[in-house]
């Protein structure tokens, strides 16, 4: 643990020169400064891991060094050099940053003992820091959280497409964060100096689609009173979003088909052909190879969109995220309420782990808002939540292994809809298992 570079401010000849050929005794680099002012000079050129300052100096004082010291860096350790006297101002040091003092007179060990102790604790200090931004790395990705394998998975995956200019398609059911993960893609792309564009085609209605996605010239129709850029002109040199892809209609499909094959599209009305500079990355809720089968979905725009996928995990396939995710938007909620909420209680989170959460994060986020507003306390309770059933945390009391077994399949039906493959696999069982215990205890759909 030896080499931290100490500086010694002491206006004191005698003083500088004995701490110095203790420490480089014990091999440290040591320089020297005779002056405050001499010290803050040389904290401009180098940076130290412990100042000794005595506190009496003449001209700037040794409590002013060590206030203008940690307004530059707060994390250097000072400790102040004083005699009995100026014990009071040791303690006033101590309060304004300081991290310990050395009262004249004192030996070699006493220096050598300190020295380290402060070693250890800024060595220490920095293993946390590294240890807390690997977590961070493992758990964040952009403004993606999740721990759990399959979205390690998936920020493994969005690393690897990024670089290239490729068309992607994100699959995955209503709120499990296909937005947020394409403007991970986009961010982390070359092309993230340009804009990112994106357009909900499931929101828009579909006689206003086509002015949206392509512009218009001023005159182009009845209410078109000044030319206006669409979605993929306001796109050019970054990316564009198609988010519910799946909801466009056949009529705009060509028409987005074109663009995609020929990289050049007019505005409604217009006569001037514009360039597509930008990427695509779509996504759907929807079962596109479904909707093409059933008419709704063009194969060709398909096979487009679909050079290269990969599906957001649901919510329920990644519990695991479910305490780093409830964290993040308490504390955000807590922040934008001002209101005081530390954390979840136990029972909450165990009623969050058993919710399925169809709606998925979306569903999450939207619960944790709700308790940080309607909660009475300052941790979040089981009834603060919207998904809260009393009595399910509740165990059974007298009744038999039996009776226990049959109630919580029950339960675990009813959670799922009666989805029986979904069940077993909540119970851990397989399917044929699961048919003979509703024979068992006459369970049926009600």
């Amino acid at each position: 643990m030896s080499g931290t570079r100490i500086l010694i401010v002491d206006d004191e000849l005698i003083m500088r020169e004995s701490l110095a050929g203790w420490l480089q005794r014990d091999g440290h680099h040591v320089e020297k400064a005779p002056s405050g002012e001499t010290a803050l000079g040389m904290l401009e050129k180098a940076r130290f891991d412990i100042l000794l300052v005595d506190i009496k100096m003449e001209g700037m004082s040794g409590l002013e060094v060590l206030k203008q010291v940690k307004e530059r860096d707060p994390d250097v350790a000072v400790v102040m050099i004083t005699a009995y006297g100026s014990i009071p101002s040791s303690i006033e040091a101590m309060k304004n940053g300081a991290r310990d003092y050395l009262l004249k007179p004192f030996d070699p060990n006493e220096l050598g003992v300190l020295i380290e102790k402060i070693m250890e604790s800024q060595a220490q200090a920095k293993e946390n820091l590294y240890l807390r931004e690997q977590h961070r790395e493992r758990t964040r990705f952009e403004s993606m959280i999740g721990q759990s394998g399959a979205m390690q998975r998936v920020f493994d995956f969005i690393q690897d497409v990024a670089g290239a200019d490729t068309t992607i398609l994100i699959n995955g059911e209503t709120g499990t964060g296909k937005g947020l993960a394409a403007k991970a893609i986009h961010t982390t792309s070359p092309r993230r100096g340009g804009p990112f564009v994106g357009i909900n085609c499931g929101a828009i209605p579909e006689h206003l689609m086509e002015s949206e996605l392509f512009g218009h010239q001023k005159g182009a129709f009845t209410d078109a009173k000044e030319n206006k850029k669409g979605r993929l002109e306001m796109a050019h040199g970054g990316t564009l979003f198609l988010d519910e892809v799946g909801e466009i209609s056949m009529r705009m499909q060509i028409d987005l088909l074109r663009v995609l094959e020929e990289r050049v599209f007019y505005r409604v009305g217009g006569t001037q052909p514009i360039e597509a500079d930008f990427r695509v990355i779509a996504a759907t809720n929807r079962n596109l190879d479904t909707a093409i089968k059933e008419g709704a979905f063009r194969e060709d725009l398909y096979y487009r969109l679909n050079v290269i996928s990969f599906t957001m995990p649901a919510l329920r396939e990644r519990k695991e995220d479910i305490p780093l995710l409830a964290d993040h938007f308490l504390r955000r909620f807590s922040q934008e309420t001002n209101r005081p909420v530390d954390g979840v209680s136990r029972e909450a989170m165990d009623e969050m782990m058993m919710h399925e959460w169809p709606g998925n994060i979306r569903e999450l986020e939207n619960a944790i808002e709700r308790a940080v507003v309607v909660g009475k306390h300052n941790r979040i309770k089981p009834e603060d939540l919207p998904i809260f059933r009393p009595g399910r945390m509740e165990a059974p009391r007298s009744i038999s292994l039996k009776d226990m077994e049959r109630s919580h399949i029950l339960q675990i039906l009813e959670e799922t809809d009666w989805n029986v493959a979904q069940s077993a696999r909540l119970l851990d069982i397989d399917r044929t298992t699961l048919y003979s215990k509703l024979k068992k205890y006459d369970l049926r759909k009600p």
